[in-house]
């Protein structure tokens, strides 16, 4: 199986794909994720999922073999505490994780009890909505240090060799207090220096990821970085490799600019 290339990818909000009025308005967005597997061109043998909403104080692995569902949004139809996405999981591609994360001399433990999250179960719906290729997560850490992200990208590299889709799975502006055309400007500008900086070589490219919070409106984009930190990760993974946008919309949530990435 060739090398696959690694994703940071903007997962939308909450059980969107569920959803009509939200699936419109992120018809975009469903269109890139949809198109991935084509773009892949080939079936992976499992996804890993680092999702901006599971953080731990180490790099937790799940490792059940059927997860379960984590509801973790608030607000929506009764009907949405209800989806399913009966993807397995991966238990020995968990354990060889957590043994690439430790040999790198970072912290991690398996949890066999963690679900698939909103930031998992949404975009993955809309990648593979048959839900047959096994999944499963890894948690970001409290401190969101870019620089352990990116070792955690490193250290989980050798798995795109064996079959594995690694995806970060945030969003490249993520403040839920300012949507709407307030976010326009902010979004906009935060977005423009993402592209430039992804679009150079790899040592120059972490350099000034490292620095992103003196990025134009970084911290209006992301007062709390949850939802960006997944990106070190994917790119740690790939970090001597080209990136190329995959998803660009200029109106997100009323006025948001966002964008997906590939990397390799």
């Amino acid at each position: 199986m060739p090398k696959l290339p690694t994703y940071f990818i903007s997962h939308g909000g909450g059980p969107w794909p569920w959803l009509p009025n939200m699936r419109q308005m992120l018809a975009s967005l469903e269109i890139s994720l949809a198109r991935m597997p084509a773009e892949i061109g080939t079936t992976p043998k499992a996804i890993l999922m680092i999702s901006g909403h599971w953080e731990e104080d180490d790099f937790a692995v799940m490792s059940a073999a059927r997860p379960g569902m984590l509801y973790d949004y608030g607000g929506f139809p009764p009907e949405t505490y209800k989806i399913t996405y009966p993807a397995p999981g991966a238990p020995e591609l968990a354990q060889r994780t957590a043994d690439l994360i430790k040999s790198a001399g970072l912290p991690t433990h398996l949890d066999p009890k963690r679900g698939f999250d909103h930031g998992t179960f949404a975009p993955a719906y809309v990648m593979y909505p048959n839900a047959e290729i096994p999944i499963f997560q890894v948690s970001l850490q409290h401190s969101y240090d870019p620089a352990t992200h990116f070792a955690l990208g490193r250290a989980i590299a050798p798995l795109r060799d064996e079959g594995v889709l690694i995806v970060g799975s945030g969003l490249s502006y993520h403040n839920l207090r300012l949507f709407g055309p307030g976010a326009k400007a902010p979004s906009a500008a935060f977005d423009a220096w993402l592209s430039d900086i992804m679009a150079l070589p790899g040592g120059q490219r972490t350099k000034a990821l490292l620095d992103w919070e003196n990025a134009p409106s970084a911290r209006i984009c992301h007062p709390q970085e949850d939802h960006l930190v997944p990106l070190f990760a994917a790119l740690g993974a790939a970090e001597n490799e080209g990136a190329t946008m995959v998803y660009h919309d200029k109106n997100v949530f009323g006025g948001v600019t966002a964008s997906s990435y590939r990397i390799g």
